[in-house]
């Protein structure tokens, strides 16, 4: 009887303390959730603009390859920042923007691979209309951050493509 009182015990300090540590994440700052994301954001802006250079180019002369290739690393690399962003304590006051803004994100992710099939599949003018669509998309994502003035945050596609 004194195993499972002590084992009873354990478990109630266990949930106790994961609803404590709950608690304490939903009461981020919107200053503290900025210097969270925002390393997070500057490494994948970097990593964007090494990956997508000269993707326009390569387009216009026909590589059409090795730009399908840019398009697929720049949506990994943009998954994984997606899923270091979705890792990151929301504000209470903003967990539904900052949840939108993260579809966002991962919408974009599908539109780069779409437009990598495109290109792979050599059909410049199909992923013309995925860039298209990303660049709506991100214009919609960085108006749901436009309040924390996430300047690494803002996906400007228009600079690669």
């Amino acid at each position: 009887m004194g195993r499972r009182v002590a084992v009873g015990i354990g478990l109630v300090a266990v949930l106790c303390s994961a609803l404590v540590s709950l608690a304490f994440a939903a009461e981020v700052t919107r200053s503290e959730y900025k210097a969270a994301v925002e390393p997070i954001c500057k490494a994948s802006a970097t990593a964007n603009k090494r990956i997508l250079a000269g993707v326009r180019e390569e387009v216009k002369d026909g590589k059409l390859k090795s730009a399908a290739a840019k398009f697929a690393k720049a949506a990994q690399a943009l998954q994984k920042t997606h899923r270091e962003l979705n890792a990151v304590p929301k504000p209470a006051e903003d967990g539904a923007r900052l949840t939108r803004w993260l579809a966002y994100v991962n919408e974009e992710v599908e539109l780069l691979r779409s437009a990598s099939k495109a290109l792979k599949a050599g059909e410049p003018n199909k992923a013309r209309t995925f860039v298209v669509r990303l660049t709506h998309n991100a214009n919609l994502a960085n108006s749901q951050i436009v309040i924390y003035d996430l300047n690494n945050c803002l996906f400007k596609p228009t600079q690669y493509t």
